[in-house]
Formats: structure tokens, C-alpha cells, sequence
């Protein structure tokens, strides 16, 4: 069986789209066999296990320094299991810490074939952060390294076109394909989703309604962000002031702008229409989607979307900004709305538009979900990948 090498610089159970998506895709990628390495992040988390179809190795000492460790680590790893495993294919998880111990394997073993799958919603000027801001020390510390995996690559798979063109502007020479990520569509119950809520699950939503102290006059907009600026929910948070009394929102996640945010809602008096409800599983994250009427989510970048995509899965019609990847499965008044970027007005003209037409709203829901089911089943994308694989190792 062909063995594949992961370079990751988080993996579970830190949540993301990426970890996701190599959770969905190894999962039914049975002709090969996946190790991984990752940075270790929090000492309670084991140095080894096994995490469905991937050996997950974690490096460091359980802190926050351990992804700056990663490229001298993950590198001394990657080269010590590669004595016993023989991979047939390098594959690093974003163009971030990881990739560089990545790069460095590549130069080593340049027989190898390295895969860079490009996933990141940040925009790069998020990079400088480590450099405090100075585009002097970015330069000459940070952005030679970030470039180099684009040229070490022979492969890159980006999640959108827009990634495709990031991949081209910082100097991929090698072939580019797209493969999105995709929706678990048993999970989100695609077909008919609000009517798939048998009783018992009925009385689930009902009692998670009575529990927020949600009445059935309520519209309830849901948004499923990271806590941090590029998702713009301070925005969403804002819109709720140009909306009726009765719309109220949840925000699922967290994040270093939780603070903040808490501060913008009291600043508002917006205290009893918003509901924190912190990271939710992914397991649950459907329940919560069942009891909403809109999911927005205003974002200023973001390089594919998967929440969008898992709200339209559940059935649920969606805001969002024309920005990044989401321009290649939104279409405005087809599969969604779109809203202007850092315009809370705007939103609440969209959330309007939907709770007064509700014809346009079941038009939108309907093509939603057919797209979804048509293009982002992961069963279908893992072949697309699989196919990836196959084609780059018969270059080999």
C-alpha cells in the first residue's frame, strides 16, 4: 500500500476547515496509508495516536512555541520515519510552518514528490503578525520561506480559483488544480433537511429553543466563525441595529476577538439578541443550524468558505461577502445573497429581502443544497483527489 506524509502545522482536535478535510478525505482514501505530523500545541495531548485512517506525530512540548519548532522537528521526524515508510508522496497542509520542514524534506530528498494543498482564508498580510508588523523583518525572516513551497512544489491543489491565482502570484511554476472542499451531506442531512427532524429530533430543536429563550416569533441569523477580524462579525453585530427587535443571532465560535465583540454588544445594548454560544463540535453544529433562518457571515477574506456550504447543505439560505472563494459557488439571487464587505446596512437590507420574500428564499434554499449535493460530496472528491495522487506518482 503507498504511504503519503503529512505535514500539518495543527491537526485534531484543533478545529478548522483544513483538519476537517483531512479527517474527510483520508477517511476514503483507502489505497494509501497516511502519517502526519503536526505541531503538539497542548502538553494534555499525546505525542503519538491514531486518528481514523492517519498516524499523527506531535512535536514540541504542548505550547504555542512548538509551531516555530516545527521546521527543525518535523523535519528530523519526517526524515527518520521516511527510512522505514518509503512515502510515495509529500503532502503539506497550507503554505505555514509545517511546509517549511516540508521544503527542507523536499531539498533532502528531491526525488520526492511534495503536493501543497493550499487552504488558507487569511489574507498573507496576517504573516506579518510575527514579525510584529515590519515589513522589513517580514521580508527578510518570513516571506522567503513562505515562497519557497510554491517553487519546491510539483503539485498544488488549491480549495478555489481565487488560491489558484494566490498560488500563480507568489511563483508556482508547477501544474495547479482545483479541488474544493466538500460537505459530509449525511451529517448535514442535505435532502430535505427540516423535514428529516423526525419527532424525537423535533423535540430536540424545540427543547435547544426553549434553552436559549428563543420564541417562535424570533428569526434567528446564525453565523459559524472563527472569532477574529477577517470574518467580520462585528459587522453581523452592527447589521442587528438597522433589523426588526425580533431578529436575534448566535455566534458560534471563538477566538482571540471574543473580547472585543462582548464589548461591541454591551456598547449596542444588544444583550438580549445575541447569544455566545463558544466552539461547538462539529457533531452538534447541525442542531444549531436546524433552529436558524439565515446564516451570514460578512467576511473581509476567505479562501473557500465551508461553513457557507455546510449552512446551504442544512438548508438554510445564506449572506456573505463576494470576496475570496466564495465568488465560485455563490451567485447572487441564485445561490445566496451577496452583501457589501464592512457594511452592516447593507446586511440587514439582505436579512430583510429574505423574511420578506419568501418565494426568492425556498428559490435559493432549492438550487443551494442541489449545488452542494452535485459538487461538494466529499465521496466525490476524494476520487478527484485520488486521481491527483495517481497522476503525480506515475510522474515519479
Amino acid at each position: 500500500m503507498r504511504k503519503v506524509l503529512i505535514f500539518s502545522t495543527a491537526y485534531l482536535p484543533f478545529i478548522g476547515g483544513a483538519e476537517i478535510a483531512v479527517k474527510e478525505l483520508t477517511d476514503r482514501m483507502g489505497d494509501y496509508e497516511f502519517d502526519l505530523i503536526t505541531a503538539r500545541l497542548d502538553r494534555h495531548l499525546p505525542k503519538h495516536e491514531k486518528i481514523g485512517r492517519v498516524n499523527v506525530f506531535r512535536l514540541g512540548w504542548g505550547g504555542k512555541f512548538d509551531k516555530f519548532l516545527l521546521p527543525g522537528l518535523g523535519l528530523g521526524r519526517a526524515l527518520a520515519l521516511n527510512r522505514r515508510q518509503n512515502y510515495a508522496i509529500i503532502f503539506s497542509l497550507m503554505a505555514s510552518q509545517a511546509s517549511i520542514a516540508a521544503v527542507f524534506f523536499k531539498i533532502i530528498q528531491p526525488a520526492k514528490k511534495l503536493i501543497l494543498d493550499l487552504q488558507e482564508g487569511d489574507e498573507e498580510e496576517h504573516l506579518k503578525r510575527y514579525t510584529l508588523g515590519s515589513d522589513i523583518l517580514y521580508n527578510l525572516l518570513i516571506r522567503p520561506w513562505h515562497l519557497m513551497v510554491f517553487k519546491k512544489a510539483d503539485l498544488i491543489i488549491a480549495i478555489s480559483n481565487y488560491l489558484r491565482l494566490r498560488a500563480l502570484a507568489n511563483g508556482a511554476k508547477c501544474p495547479i488544480e482545483v479541488v474544493p472542499n466538500g460537505v459530509n451531506l449525511e451529517k448535514f442531512a442535505i435532502s430535505n433537511f427540516k423535514v428529516n427532524f423526525n419527532p424525537p429530533a423535533g423535540g430536540q430543536t424545540l427543547k435547544l429553543k426553549q434553552e436559549l429563550n428563543i420564541k417562535e416569533t424570533d428569526r434567528i441569523l446564525i453565523t459559524t466563525s472563527r472569532l477574529v477580524k477577517k470574518n467580520a462579525v462585528d459587522d453581523l453585530i452592527k447589521s442587528l441595529k438597522y433589523l426588526p427587535v425580533n431578529v436575534k443571532l448566535l455566534i458560534l465560535g471563538h477566538g482571540p476577538d471574543r473580547q472585543m465583540l462582548d464589548d461591541l454588544t454591551r456598547r449596542l445594548t444588544l444583550e438580549n439578541r445575541i447569544i455566545f454560544l463558544g466552539q461547538i463540535g462539529q457533531a452538534d453544529l447541525v442542531k444549531y443550524l436546524a433552529l436558524a433562518d439565515i446564516f451570514v457571515r460578512p467576511s473581509l477574506s476567505e479562501g473557500q468558505g465551508i461553513s457557507f456550504l455546510e449552512a446551504m447543505a442544512a438548508g438554510l439560505p445564506v449572506i456573505a461577502t463576494p470576496v475570496g472563494g466564495i465568488v465560485d459557488f455563490l451567485r447572487d439571487g441564485q445561490t445566496g445573497l451577496f452583501c457589501e464587505v464592512k457594511n452592516p446596512e447593507s446586511i440587514a437590507l439582505k436579512v430583510k429581502i429574505y423574511l420578506a420574500d419568501k418565494d426568492l428564499t425556498e428559490k435559493i434554499k432549492a438550487n443551494a443544497s442541489e449545488l452542494v449535493k452535485n459538487n461538494y460530496d466529499w465521496n466525490l472528491l476524494a476520487l478527484k483527489m485520488k486521481t491527483n495522487f495517481e497522476k503525480i506518482i506515475l510522474e515519479s
